[in-house]
């Protein structure tokens, strides 16, 4: 059969193997980092390097990519030490490579992320809301919240993208359904003008008078400036929705 590779880390401590990984680290030759840290861990699971090697290896499965991989030792490295001082890094590796992962697939499929099933989003969004939630005063607090902005948008607009489907059909219910989603779990997403514009359209579609005209008042005074206002005043009622009837 095929030669065996030589073992290059028989009988080396456990800083002599971080320090071989941390090598190939910085030379970007992630899959032998990886081997690395993989044989670190399992001869010193319990020492400071046995920890770090958790961490250091769910990063290089980020940097080649492989967010299953990523997220499953990230989760190990959670249920494990829970206590570590980096936990935070931790949760804060989940969301980035989730994050990461939805720009692979959009790029891929060359299909904006509003026109699909949003998991991955969801997904990413919520390890950043775990981290910020367990870790407020992280120093990846800034970062994350950014992050989280932006896929609060992107969820929004996946909704009012099957909203407006809906509203294309005449599914008056469901397309009211999504947009109230909108308002009640991204408050403050910028789609919310745009949901509120959906419902009092559906009530208006469904006969629903009053709380088409709550819907009405919220807008007002929410966004005064809406189009619904500027340009529903001259036109025939159904006008109202064409300006966000939109594929």
């Amino acid at each position: 059969g095929p030669p065996t590779e030589l073992d290059d880390t028989q009988g080396l401590s456990a800083e002599r193997i971080y320090e071989k990984a941390s090598a190939r680290m910085a030379d970007k030759d992630y899959k032998k980092t990886i081997e690395y840290l993989k044989k670190l861990e399992s001869r010193y699971p319990n020492s400071k390097y046995g920890a770090q090697a958790q961490l250091d290896m769910a990063y290089a499965f980020y940097k080649q990519q492989d967010a299953a991989q990523c997220v499953s030792t990230v989760e190990r490295f959670i249920k494990i030490r829970p206590n570590h001082p980096n936990i935070d890094y931790a949760y804060y590796l989940k969301g980035v490579a989730y994050f990461k992962e939805r720009g692979l697939v959009e790029k891929a499929t060359f299909q904006d992320i509003s026109d699909r099933d949003p998991k991955i989003l969801r997904q990413s969004f919520l390890a950043f809301k775990d981290l910020l939630t367990l870790y407020p005063n992280t120093r990846y607090a800034n970062d994350a919240t950014e992050r989280m902005i932006y896929l609060k948008n992107k969820l929004a607009d996946h909704e009012l993208h099957v909203a407006r489907h809906y509203m294309k059909v005449k599914a008056y219910v469901a397309a009211l359904n999504r947009a109230k989603f909108v308002i009640e779990t991204y408050p403050d997403s910028s789609f919310v003008e745009e949901a509120l514009v959906i419902s009092i359209s559906a009530y208006d579609n469904l006969s629903m008078s009053d709380l088409k005209e709550d819907s009405l008042r919220i807008l007002k005074q929410n966004y005064p400036n809406s189009s619904i206002f500027t340009k529903g005043k001259d036109t025939k009622k159904q006008d109202w929705w064409k300006f966000w009837d939109r594929d």
